[in-house]
């Protein structure tokens, strides 16, 4: 049976009206509020129940009075409760209480920070031991969702992956089917940096800025080869203007799939040219970011590897040697460090905090998503400014 629930987001956004017109439009669907009260429980199980829910989310983490409160008005109001278990330290222990105490569901919930920095919410599920429906919500797509249903959920939420999809039909359908007939597969084990390199492949640079909230992203930087890409951890060098000696000697310490992250100092000197390229593509290395300039592009262009620069020209300068290799550097105004993650491609290059790179990775993944979700409303036919619904959305 299919639920509709009304999300927190929305329900702040429009208030309870947006309750009424689900109702409205689904008299026979059971419908969820999530309200995500941690006080004054009674009030809003009534605003939720009078508006026409039938089923009303409060916070787990509520006190115990706010709890009791909420269990007498569900009762009153004929309405269900639902305990979201988001943020709480020992969500078995907890689960027990708010059963004890007449909630009808829980729900094991990470929202969408905690999911950004790689919390999953199925994990849990197994751990639970109560005699109610338990609910997994966050971040669910068609694997996860049918992973939680073997692991014991008994209701799966799943909005971002329908909503945020190019075809929210044919999403929607494929994570209930996934839900219908669960089928799990053993996957190979992969490491954090490895999911991180995997993620950052599949977006822009424009989409790791917004993530970042417009930061991370190199001035005056460009592709010396339109059309490439590349995706890596940051060897760092820094020079003196056209000396080439430690952007050399870095090639043989960078490891496959790296990148080369050079501070030069001087757009008139080229620390870079064909035969360096050669040697980083002998070595599998992913690519090479320069504060400074660059020569022998047509050789270049025609091994298309990618290389980011800030000007070209044909004059190289010495191998005095002086520098370091993996010193924390600033390249194109930005601080990398050695491991931070570097992504280049035609809009230029962003770096990303070692620190932070699963998480903006995600984060990047999502603004993609909602970008894709705006290009399909404007082939449509609609404009920006409406889908954006700017004019009511502007800061008063």
């Amino acid at each position: 049976m299919d639920w509709i629930e009304a999300g927190t987001i929305l329900i702040k956004s429009e208030g309870m009206n947006a309750v009424r017109q689900l109702k409205a439009a689904f008299p026979d669907h059971v419908i969820l509020a999530d309200m995500k009260t941690i006080d004054t429980g009674a009030m809003e199980v009534e605003m939720a129940a009078k508006a026409g829910a039938d089923i009303v989310i409060l916070l787990g983490s509520s006190d115990d009075s706010t709890i009791q409160d909420a269990v007498r008005a569900a009762r009153k109001y004929g309405v269900k409760l639902m305990a979201d278990l988001i943020s709480i330290d020992d969500p078995s222990n907890r689960a027990v209480q708010l059963v004890d105490m007449g909630i009808d569901y829980i729900n094991i919930h990470a929202g969408i920070d905690q999911q950004m920095t790689g919390n999953d919410p199925v994990k849990d599920i197994k751990e639970l031991k109560v005699n109610v429906p338990v609910a997994v919500a966050g971040g669910l797509d068609a694997k996860s969702a049918a992973k939680a249903v073997v692991s014991g959920a008994r209701i799966v939420i799943v909005g971002g992956n329908i909503v945020r999809s190019s075809n929210v039909t044919a999403a929607a359908k494929v994570i209930r089917r996934s839900i219908d007939v669960p089928s799990i597969s053993e996957e190979k084990e992969t490491s954090i940096d490895e999911k991180t390199i995997e993620l950052l492949k599949h977006v822009s640079t424009p989409n790791i800025s917004d993530a970042m909230h417009r930061k991370g992203a190199m001035r005056s930087i460009h592709s010396i080869c339109p059309g490439t890409k590349a995706v890596g951890r940051a060897v760092t060098v820094a020079t003196f203007e056209g000396d080439w000696a430690k952007t050399v000697e870095a090639i043989d310490m960078a490891k496959e799939g790296d990148i080369i992250v050079i501070y030069n100092g001087s757009q008139h000197v080229a620390p870079w040219g064909e035969l360096a390229t050669l040697s980083c593509m002998n070595r599998k290395i992913e690519g090479v970011v320069i504060d400074g300039a660059v020569r022998d592009v047509d050789d270049i262009r025609r091994l298309n590897f990618p290389v980011f620069a800030v000007s070209i020209v044909p004059n190289a300068g010495e191998p005095k040697g002086f520098g370091e290799i993996n010193a924390e550097i600033t390249c194109g105004g930005q601080t990398v460090r050695p491991g931070d993650y570097i992504v280049g491609d035609d809009n230029g290059v962003v770096v990303v905090p070692r620190e932070r790179g699963y998480e903006i990775a995600r984060r990047s993944v999502e603004v993609e998503k909602n970008e894709s979700r705006i290009r399909d409303e404007i082939l449509k036919g609609k404009t920006l400014s409406r889908v954006l619904s700017l004019e009511k959305w502007e800061k008063r």
